[in-house]
């Protein structure tokens, strides 16, 4: 990896308002990244001390871009291979903290990006008893983000299992109304908008960059839970994630059945405990009725599935990417794309 790094900021005055990093992960879209940094950066030093910026191997301009930004604030860390969503949030979390040690770190994709005041209404939030904070994410039109809307775990409380047997999805994850409340504790977020505490890293580590793409954000925010870390979902700090909806349920490109499939068996094991094998007799035949989906293709997607399956019981964390591909038929790596982006629920 290679690293450009501007003289960073560091005052009383940005100590003193409780320091906050941001890190963002980017491959090959630039113009979603430009709208990202610019909203970033417009905030004051006092409100972010700095941005880190993991380029994922982007071939669109991307390096040239970032090295002529002149904002002192900015570390942009070029990686030598694609690390996927999971490397890129595990090294540049990893950084911020050896680099700034912040009080909270902010987490997003490279097409995420805080609303207006979002980082102005985190500093004048109630943190108390926070471990991390969890943003509202909204599309650009407005519409709540589906795949960025918080959960409790239904293993752990009575309510949100009996709502899940009758509503599944619907029963654990935070309703409408909570957008408009005044917040509530959460187990489970994405990493669009998390505001990660120095002590939330102390409890739960760094997310586990050998899962590539998918689910990292879960495991970690579960495995924070799990370790006694407590999480609020805050309505009244907004993000924006400009992000594509998925299309006739298809996985595109194909390789990301294989991540999304088996980071899935071990944020699954991970909630449901002892409940995980019967809940696995529901969740295979879900799995497989997929396959209509991807008239054409259903062998290979059977192969990633089956591949996924085996590695995701085994707790295989770590198979070559090459070896993904080749399961998927590709020719050539691809970026890790939008977070959830073209990949069916459950």
């Amino acid at each position: 990896m290679s690293e450009t790094v501007r003289a960073p900021v560091h005052d009383n005055q940005t100590r003193a308002a409780r320091s906050l990093v941001a890190v963002v992960v980017t491959h090959n879209r630039l113009d979603k990244l430009k709208l990202v940094l610019a909203r970033l950066l417009e905030s004051p030093a006092a409100e972010l001390q700095a941005v880190v910026v993991i380029d994922n191997v982007s071939t669109d301009g991307t390096g040239a871009w970032l090295a002529a930004q002149p904002d002192p604030r900015l570390v942009v860390v070029t990686s030598t291979e694609n690390l996927g969503g999971a490397g890129g949030f595990e090294t540049g979390m990893r950084l911020a903290s050896e680099r700034f040690d912040p009080d909270w770190m902010v987490v997003m994709d490279d097409d995420a990006r805080p609303a207006p005041g979002a980082l102005a209404a985190f500093h004048a939030s109630d943190k108390t008893g926070c471990d991390a904070i969890a943003a509202a994410v909204y599309f650009p039109d407005g519409r709540i983000c589906e795949m960025n809307r918080p959960s409790r775990n239904p293993f752990w409380h009575g309510r949100e299992f009996a709502r899940t047997l009758l509503r599944g999805r619907g029963g654990f994850h935070i309703a409408p109304e909570d957008y408009r409340g005044a917040g509530r504790w959460v187990d489970v977020s994405s990493f669009v908008g998390l505001f990660v505490s120095r002590r939330a890293l102390s409890l739960a580590g760094y997310p586990d960059g050998r899962l590539f793409v998918y689910g990292e954000d879960g495991i970690f925010t579960l495995g924070l839970s799990k370790a006694g870390g407590r999480i609020r979902f805050a309505p009244g700090v907004a993000f924006e994630h400009d992000c594509s909806t998925l299309q006739s349920g298809q996985f595109r490109p194909l390789w990301k059945v294989y991540y999304y499939h088996r980071n899935l068996l071990f944020l699954y094991r991970m909630a449901a405990g002892w409940l995980f094998w019967p809940a696995l007799l529901v969740v295979l035949p879900k799995w497989l009725l997929k396959l209509r989906h991807h008239p054409g293709e259903r062998v290979r997607f059977l192969r990633l599935l089956g591949r996924a399956v085996a590695d995701g019981l085994s707790g295989r964390v770590h198979r070559p990417h090459a070896e993904v591909l080749a399961l998927a038929g590709a020719a050539a790596p691809s970026g890790s794309g939008c977070r959830g982006d073209s990949a069916p629920s459950g």
